[in-house]
């Protein structure tokens, strides 16, 4: 699976694939990498608007 494929997954842009693993760990890690991309994209955002202002 390509990288943009699991980044739109995170963020719920595109449906989960049926055959991956579902346990409850992996619930998590999910749950851990969709706060991190978007905490990201805010930094992004915050970044672009200081950039802009000056």
């Amino acid at each position: 699976m390509g990288i943009w494929n699991q980044v739109a997954q995170y963020l719920y842009l595109k449906k989960k694939d049926p055959n991956t693993p579902n346990s409850q760990f992996v619930k998590y890690m999910h749950g851990i990498n969709r706060i991190s991309i978007l905490l990201f994209l805010v930094a992004m955002v915050i970044l672009a608007i200081k950039l802009f202002r000056k």
